[in-house]
């Protein structure tokens, strides 16, 4: 449960979440932002659990796809992402655009929710009980908004508008540097799901 928590956090990666989430942090207020973030965390946490209840039967069932054509596609869409963070930098991060119940929707997908975390939800259905599972999800989810939360307080404690310029421009850096790590599993998702595709080729 322990490993599971620790994969899936990795893989979320809190830290280049609250670079993309820089923008609308400074945007909105203290408790808009809080309330914008809680309502993304939930949203996370509720998609999460369908396919923790039900697993591959959500690909096979209902949309009646190949787990492993989702998996390709993730990876595609992450290697996208990941290239648009090195190539455009903070131009590529979150914006407000209206409603901030919108915004909510925007961080949860495809920021929170991706084909990297839908992947390992649905491997936790498979070496968890149920309880350890929506368990792992809600503090995953909790360690992650306290992780931003603690971020974000960090950089506003800091009364140097010079200590402030130079905090920025560190994380755009990470940022750009992050892409290339985002795009690592994105090429490795991609060639997972092709390996088992064929793999499952060939035993037919």
């Amino acid at each position: 449960m322990i490993a599971a928590i620790f994969s899936f956090l990795v893989m979320l990666n809190p830290f280049a979440l609250f670079l993309y989430l820089k923008p609308v942090m400074n945007d909105l207020s203290d408790a808009d932002f809080r309330s914008v973030f809680l309502k993304a965390s939930t949203i996370s946490f509720f998609i999460f659990l369908v396919f923790l209840l039900f697993g591959d039967l959500v690909f096979e069932n209902v949309f009646r796809i190949n787990f492993e054509s989702f998996r390709i596609f993730g990876g595609i869409v992450l290697f996208s992402l990941a290239y648009m963070f090195i190539v455009q930098g903070k131009k590529a991060f979150i914006q407000i655009k209206g409603d901030l119940h919108d915004l909510a929707s925007e961080i949860a997908l495809p920021f929170m929710v991706g084909a990297g975390t839908i992947s390992l939800t649905i491997l936790m259905s498979e070496q968890l009980v149920l309880w350890q599972g929506v368990l792992s999800l809600a503090i995953i989810m909790l360690v992650n908004f306290l992780f931003i939360m603690g971020l974000k307080q960090i950089r506003r404690n800091m009364r140097s508008k010079k200590v402030q310029t130079a905090f920025d421009k560190n994380m755009e850096l990470l940022l750009r540097i992050n892409g290339f790590f985002v795009g690592a599993i994105g090429i490795d998702m991609v060639v997972t799901g092709i390996k088992h595709l064929l793999t499952a080729a060939a035993q037919q």
